[in-house]
């Protein structure tokens, strides 16, 4: 069972939410915040596995409560969740390593889907935002930088690094590679310290800019 807390300021929005979670098996909705504030003192007591987070909430914002919540649970995946798709926005949270971004007007299929990709580990980003990180990142200019960063993978890392890249979650990678799944976790944890990345979002980006995914 995914354990979920939602936080946002507006009841509807929590509400609606909910119930669409609610009616994918295997999803458990075990706390609701309507600010920052309170999300944090929530994770921290029921230890989620994912927590959504609005992006704009009192008290303390989304993106506050995510760079708090870094520090606070680590093993919980942050969703940023907005009806705001401004890249300030988007650069921000990927900044803040949160395991997935999406736009609360996108399919409640995508809702689904991010909720059990970051649970099993994944990155998950709406297409639509996905769309504006690959728009917004110029990664002509940047593939030599990445291509000379990766140099420091072996080859099998650097396999596993693509494989983020193209969105598969550690199960779908082990099977690709015919390997089990602890392997694969310790290539990605390997991996992510070697390049001193904060997670698989931003290890997903760097595959693209080095001509990896895409």
């Amino acid at each position: 069972m995914i354990r979920v807390v939602i936080a946002d300021d507006e009841m509807m929005v929590r509400a609606g939410i909910k119930a669409i979670l609610l009616a994918a098996p295997g999803i458990d909705v075990v706390a609701e915040a309507g600010d920052g504030r309170e999300a944090v003192e929530l994770v921290r007591k029921h230890r989620p596995d994912v927590v959504l987070l609005d992006i704009r909430m009192p008290r303390l914002d989304g993106l506050e409560a995510a760079a708090q919540l870094r520090e606070l649970a680590p093993d919980t995946a942050v969703v940023m969740l907005t009806t705001f798709s401004e890249d300030a926005y988007i650069a921000a949270a990927l900044s803040l390593g949160v395991s997935g971004f999406l736009l609360k007007s996108g399919n409640p299929r995508e809702l689904h889907a991010g909720i059990e990709a970051v649970a099993d580990g994944a990155a998950f980003l709406s297409p639509r935002i996905a769309q504006r990180v690959i728009a917004l990142g110029d990664f002509s200019a940047k593939r030599g930088a990445a291509q000379t960063r990766i140099e420091a993978l072996t080859p099998r890392e650097r396999e596993v690094l693509a494989l983020v890249g193209a969105g598969l979650a550690n199960a779908e990678i082990a099977d690709r590679l015919h390997v089990v799944e602890g392997t694969v976790k310790a290539y990605v944890s390997t991996m992510l310290a070697k390049l001193e990345l904060k997670n698989r979002v931003q290890a997903a980006i760097l595959a693209y800019e080095a001509g990896l995914a895409g």
